[in-house]
Parts: C-alpha cells; sequence; structure tokens
C-alpha cells in the first residue's frame, strides 16, 4: 500500500489535547482510538478519556446521544488526559453545544458543517445557527462539509451514499491526522486489517481517510499544522493498553506465575464487561470463562473454581458488588483465595453507568454482614492495572482469602502507553496444595484438620478428591482446627478474631508507605485509585511554582502498611482528594486519628490537574495565613 505523505513538519509544541465528539454512530471512540494509536506508535506519551453515552440507544443528534473521546499527547511524560482540550471535532450540533464549554479559550473548532441542518440544530436546543450567530468568535472556527466531501471520494468506488456516510470519521480522522503530523501508514494497515474481505469498507474508509488528510493541503490549512515530538520513554517494548486489558493481562500474568488455571465466573456489567470478553480470547493460557445468569451465579461458580483449586475471579460493578455481598461472606466463611474485580461507576442503583467514580470503598470495607474482613487493593493508573492484578492475586492465593480489586470506569477505559515487562521479573506466586495428612488424634490416627493454620494464619488448600484430605466447608461457623460446624459462642469469637488478624497479617508482606516530595512539606496530599493521574500533575505544577507539598498514593487499602499512621503524623495537614462525598477520609480518620480534609468530585468524571492545583493552593494559603 502507498502511504499518504505526511504533512509538513509545522509548529512545534510539547504537547497537545484533542476532543473528538459526535453522536453515538459517528465513530468518535474508535477515531479517538486510532488517532491514539498513531501517537503511540509515533513515540508521543499520552492519556486518554473515552465517555460514552449512558443511553444505549438516544435520539440521534440529541445531547443524551454524544460520544467523546479525549486524548493528550505529549513530547514529556504525562498521566492525565488534560484539564481542557485545545482541539474539538464536533461532527453535529449537539456534540458542539454538550462539549464546547470544556473548550480552552481560543481553542480550535473543527466542525462538519453539514450536521447543522435545522432539524438537527433544534434537535440539540438551538435557537439559531451558531456557525452564523457569532456565538463561536472567541475561537479559530474551521468549517467543513465532511459528509458530503466524504460522499462525492466514495461516489466513484461504487458505495451508496449511506454506506459513504459511515466513513465521515475517517475523513475528520485524515484531517487531524494531517494537522497533527501523526504517521499514516498505522490507520491505513489497520483498515484492512478490520475490515478484511469487505472490499467495498475497506475503500470507503480508505478514501475519506486519505480525502481528509489531503483537505488540509488543499484548503491551505498550512498555518494550523502542529508537530509534537515524541517522548523520551525507556527503552522497552511499548504497547497502547487500556486498564481492563491491563487487568485482564494481570490475572494471565499471575496464572502463569502460580502454576494455576484461570477460571472467570462473570455477569455482564458496564463498565467491567470487557475483562469477560478480553480473558475468553486466552483459552490457550488455560483460561476458563463462564458467564452466568446473574451475579450470584457468578460469584458462587468461582467460589467453587476455589474449592476446585483454581485462581478463580469474579468481575462486576458496583450494584453487582451488592448482589454478590452474601456469596463473599460465604468465601470469607470457607477462607478460599478468590480475587473480587469492582469496576467502579457513578451511583447508586444504575446510577451514571457509562461515567467514572470510586465510591465503592466503603462497600468494599465494611459491605458484608457479619465481621467479614477483605484485603482491599486498588489500581491508579491504566497500565498499572496489570500489576494490581496480580499483587490481588497474591494476597488471595497466600493467605487463602478473597480480595477486592477496585478500579473505575476512567482507569477501565482511559488509555497509555506501557512498556511491557520482562517476564522473568514478575513476581513468583508458590502455591502448595496439601497432600497429606496434618494432625495425629489422641487414638494415635493421621487426620486432616481443615482449618489448622500455619505462621501467616492460613489454612491448608485441598484440592477435593485428594486421598485422605476428606472435608467439608460450608457457611456455617466452623470449629477451630476442625472445621465442624461449631455454635460454641466462644469459637465463634476465637474465629472472628482469627480472621481479622489473618488480614491484618498481610501488612507485614505489603510495602511501606511511600512518599514522593520534600520530608519538610507542610502538607500531604493522599489518594487512592485514579486520583493519581491528576494529583501527580497537580502536585508537580505546584513544585514548578517552588511551593512543597507531599504526595502519599495508597494501593493497599486493607490493610492499610504499617507505618501510614506515623507517616502522616509528620505533616500539618493532611488532604484527600476522592471521586466520592469522602470515604478514604473517614477511613484514616477512624483508623489514625488524623483531621484529614476532603475534597470532593461526584460529577461523574475525574479530576483535573488544574482544580486540583486550586484546591491544594487553598489549603497551603490557609496554613500560611
Amino acid at each position: 500500500m502507498t502511504d499518504v505523505v505526511d504533512a509538513p513538519l509545522g509548529r512545534e509544541v510539547d504537547r497537545v489535547v484533542i476532543r473528538f465528539a459526535g453522536d453515538s454512530g459517528d465513530g468518535m471512540q474508535l477515531t479517538g482510538d486510532r488517532f491514539t494509536s498513531a501517537s503511540a506508535l509515533f513515540g508521543n506519551d499520552l492519556a486518554t478519556l473515552p465517555e460514552f453515552p449512558a443511553e444505549i440507544r438516544a435520539p440521534q443528534g440529541t445531547l443524551a446521544g454524544v460520544s467523546a473521546f479525549q486524548v493528550q499527547i505529549s513530547s514529556e511524560a504525562v498521566s492525565t488526559p488534560g484539564d481542557e482540550p485545545t482541539v474539538l471535532v464536533a461532527m453535529n450540533p449537539a456534540a458542539l453545544k454538550s462539549d464546547l464549554g470544556r473548550l480552552a479559550s481560543g481553542g480550535t473548532l473543527i466542525i462538519n458543517e453539514d450536521a447543522f441542518d435545522e432539524r438537527n440544530l433544534e434537535k440539540a436546543g438551538y435557537v439559531d445557527n451558531p456557525l452564523e450567530d457569532g456565538s463561536l468568535a472567541g475561537y479559530t472556527l474551521i468549517t467543513i462539509p465532511m459528509s458530503k466531501l466524504t460522499r462525492e471520494v466514495c461516489a466513484d468506488l461504487g458505495v451508496k451514499a449511506r454506506d459513504a456516510e459511515r466513513s465521515k470519521n475517517f475523513f475528520a480522522l485524515g484531517l487531524v491526522s494531517w494537522m497533527y503530523t501523526r504517521p499514516t501508514a498505522p490507520t491505513l494497515d489497520w483498515i484492512d486489517q478490520k475490515f478484511a474481505g469487505r472490499d467495498a469498507v475497506i475503500a470507503a474508509n480508505t478514501a475519506a481517510f486519505k480525502a481528509g488528510h489531503a483537505y488540509g493541503e488543499t484548503a491551505e490549512l498550512g498555518s494550523h499544522v502542529v508537530s509534537v515530538p515524541p517522548a523520551t520513554l525507556e527503552p522497552g517494548t511499548y504497547t497502547s493498553i487500556n486498564g481492563n486489558t491491563a487487568l485482564s493481562w494481570g490475572l494471565i500474568a499471575a496464572s502463569q506465575q502460580s502454576g494455576l488455571p484461570i477460571f472467570l465466573g462473570s455477569y455482564p456489567i458496564t463498565p467491567a464487561s470487557d475483562i469477560l470478553h478480553e480473558l475468553a480470547k486466552h483459552k490457550n493460557f488455560g483460561v476458563r470463562t463462564f458467564q452466568a445468569e446473574d451475579e450470584i451465579a457468578a460469584v458462587s461458580s468461582a467460589i467453587g473454581a476455589a474449592y476446585g483449586g483454581h485462581l478463580a475471579v469474579t468481575t462486576t460493578s458496583g450494584p453487582g458488588v451488592a448482589l454478590k455481598g452474601e456469596a463473599i461472606g460465604l468465601a470469607v466463611m470457607l477462607e478460599l483465595p478468590l480475587v473480587i474485580v469492582d469496576i467502579q461507576r457513578g451511583g447508586p442503583s444504575t446510577g451514571l453507568p457509562t461515567k467514572t467514580e470510586a465510591s465503592d470503598l466503603l462497600m468494599a470495607m465494611y459491605g458484608r454482614h457479619g465481621e467479614s474482613p477483605l484485603p482491599i487493593v486498588a489500581s491508579y493508573s491504566p497500565s498499572q492495572c496489570f500489576d494490581a492484578a496480580i499483587e490481588a492475586a497474591r494476597i488471595a492465593l497466600v493467605y487463602k482469602t478473597p480480595v477486592m480489586l477496585l478500579s473505575d470506569g476512567y482507569l477501565a477505559n482511559g488509555s497509555e502507553p506501557w512498556r511491557l515487562p520482562d517476564v522473568d521479573s514478575l513476581p513468583s506466586i508458590p502455591v502448595e496444595f496439601a497432600t497429606e495428612p496434618n494432625h495425629v488424634n489422641d487414638a494415635g490416627e493421621d487426620e486432616f484438620l481443615p482449618y489448622k493454620r500455619d505462621e501467616k494464619l492460613s489454612r491448608p488448600w485441598a484440592v477435593p478428591g485428594t486421598a485422605d484430605l476428606m472435608h467439608r466447608v460450608g457457611g456455617l461457623e466452623k470449629a477451630e482446627n476442625t472445621g465442624n460446624v461449631s455454635y460454641d459462642p466462644a469459637n465463634h469469637a476465637r474465629m472472628t478474631e482469627l480472621r481479622q488478624e489473618r488480614i491484618a497479617m498481610i501488612a507485614n508482606d505489603i510495602p511501606l508507605t511511600s512518599v514522593e516530595g520534600s520530608e519538610d512539606a507542610r502538607i500531604a496530599v493522599v489518594g487512592w485509585g485514579s486520583t493519581w493521574g491528576a494529583i501527580r500533575s497537580a502536585v508537580r505544577r505546584l513544585w514548578a511554582d517552588g511551593i512543597d507539598v507531599a504526595h502519599i498514593h495508597l494501593t493497599h487499602l486493607n490493610p492499610f502498611p504499617k507505618d501510614l499512621g506515623e507517616v502522616l503524623a509528620r505533616f500539618d495537614r493532611v488532604i484527600v482528594p476522592e471521586l466520592n462525598m469522602g470515604q478514604l477520609v473517614r477511613l484514616l480518620r477512624a483508623e489514625f486519628l488524623v483531621d484529614a480534609r476532603p475534597i470532593n468530585k461526584v460529577m461523574g468524571q475525574p479530576f483535573t490537574a488544574g482544580e486540583l492545583r486550586m484546591e491544594i493552593l487553598g489549603h497551603v494559603n490557609d496554613l500560611e495565613a
């Protein structure tokens, strides 16, 4: 295939933030994903924010149906998709109205003018056409008849006008690729591979992409050409990865490192379903997936797989965790390894199923009846979901316990470059099954005690069918050592204490608190989960201004690192940004009696570095007053 000639070098900048927005049928996610992939291959660092409409089939052209994809590409390390886009590609009036408020002052608007007819303007709630009434005078406006031009270039290919219309997103992609000097070969190759066997679709998408790419030069848009040089990254092999894929691969890596096959029992739910889809592709690694009829069946099947000696996983979002609660309590009583993945979303109830939130921490901590403690591990970036999955599996297998692994919609769908790790560097996860009796009774007979504990207070894991290790498990309280059903009050107290102590002992097996920044800082910004990127960027901006603040980010939320209380006590003020109403704040206050101050956001959107910088600066000024 002959590659399209790339655009001239143009003005060089260190970063740019582009947002693609259109109707849910306009292919904005695909457009953003292809632009991101080309940028990753070019060598830029990047971070993305896909945003989906909540309604599956919202009326076409309405605000409810707007789908968007934001990406920041940079010649330097970045950890967020950008505070505000400098470029907005709007494919229809609804996209313009929905997303114009995000665009930076004086930013560039690239608009498909063909969609701005009377009917679409009315659907979006416009009285007058914004392309004609002067309301966009504060922006650099580029209007293009994308639909018309796409139909024209596809006409000679024998493609029907209606089918050609579907390729207009590739016209937009071609134009933006020219304006931002993206390589074209990756996109053209992808079209050939993605639509192999569908020659008309390949021809239409290729023609539209090349037409958009050529339009910039023929329309004399050379003054808008921008170059973002490649970033200086650690040598290695990189891929662009999103959080759900990274988490899936991490589970597979844990399976390989432990020598156990994976069983996933799952019920589809946004935004966790992609883990089921990804793991189902990898049967060659011994992965077995089961799409259950409901959430209870999903977790119950995983518990059965754990009893049978598998690395057992169940995936869901907040509503599913609520439904799984009783069965998770059963897994606590059985003391079997189980990884419970919660990809958090806005709630309560169905809430905001396609928007992000991190409001399940207290449910992960306490959302079961009785005293049923669980370890909690939280991922903090799309690529780090890989490591978080391995760590959750390690703790589950070593301590014979269910583990809650928290991610969220922002991490699940967001992507970034990830350097593939050296397989030899991955942690070993040794697993030993009981193969022989572990006790001699008073009669001098060998017997197996399923609740006899080791130095980590973990009970033996015996695969059903192992000779001489017959035992039974269930949801009724267990007698210490024997595992027999027991209603004895003292035994119940003893077993409750042992289960709590076993989880607390994990603090001896996790890293101590890591503090970024000056030891003399008066303020510590403490975060967890996906707030990491925005906090990191905000703190670094403050450092650049000569303001000392420290950043502590927690991956282990139960138990906390054993030195966390001592570390927090060093600071005059502890502030905690969260995508909830202050859940970690409550835990820190209760555990360490520290006057943690919340910064909360519950809008279905992640923090921006800019807004966090202003919030932190307010605390700095307050302390200095």
